[in-house]
């Protein structure tokens, strides 16, 4: 086989015309059908879920996307995908940042190598990507970040770390790229009589 998986997107269109971003979550609810008191739940299970719609294309990208889908074979392939609409973080990334240690776990990342003493070096919102390739995670910053003395800072993030980074790993703060995969087996597009293909696909992190 001459690829291999992660996949790459086509190149053409750049960027989709519409993405919507789903944060899924897994919590369970018990409620008392006489006083309603709720009792939740929350387990392990967190994940991006993308909607993706592109514009009208021509033959040349639609062909491109048609071997795109049939590569990916379903569920089986994954791909990278970018993060459409927040490839920059509106926080100043003052520095080099990586990971602060090895063997962590849960929704909070220490990190260093950031400047010193500076306030809002990732704002609510901001995309992580920690690895690389088939380890491509994205996170999502949640709380306003400011570096120490050091450079240290720690940041609350979504979802939960997927696996323990390696101390010192890069994290990457633009143009980050994560694991994804197709939602179902089935692939589908249209084409009209101006033979312009058009082009969605719904894709689920690949949570290891």
């Amino acid at each position: 086989m001459a690829f291999s998986f992660p996949l790459t997107l086509p190149t053409s269109p750049v960027a989709p015309r519409s993405v919507v971003w789903h944060q899924q979550s897994v919590a369970a609810k018990t409620e008392s059908p006489f006083s309603l008191s709720q009792q939740i739940q929350v387990h392990q299970g967190e994940r991006w879920f993308v909607e993706l719609e592109y514009p009208p294309m021509e033959r040349a990208a639609g062909s491109d996307w048609e071997a795109f889908f049939a590569k990916l074979n379903g569920l089986e392939g994954t791909f990278l995908l970018p993060t459409y609409g927040r490839k920059t973080p509106r926080g100043s990334v003052p520095g080099t940042p990586q990971v602060n240690g090895a063997s962590q776990t849960g929704k909070s990342l220490l990190t260093k190598g950031w400047a010193a003493t500076q306030t809002g070096i990732l704002l609510p919102g901001d995309f992580i990507q920690i690895g690389t390739g088939a380890t491509a995670r994205l996170y999502m910053n949640l709380v306003s970040a400011d570096s120490d003395g050091g450079g240290l800072s720690t940041l609350d993030i979504w979802p939960r770390l997927r696996e323990s980074p390696a101390d010192s790993a890069t994290i990457v703060t633009s143009n980050g790229v994560g694991l994804f995969r197709l939602t179902n087996n089935d692939r589908s597009y249209d084409i009209n009589t101006a033979i312009h293909f058009g082009i969605s696909l719904l894709a689920m992190e690949a949570v290891p």
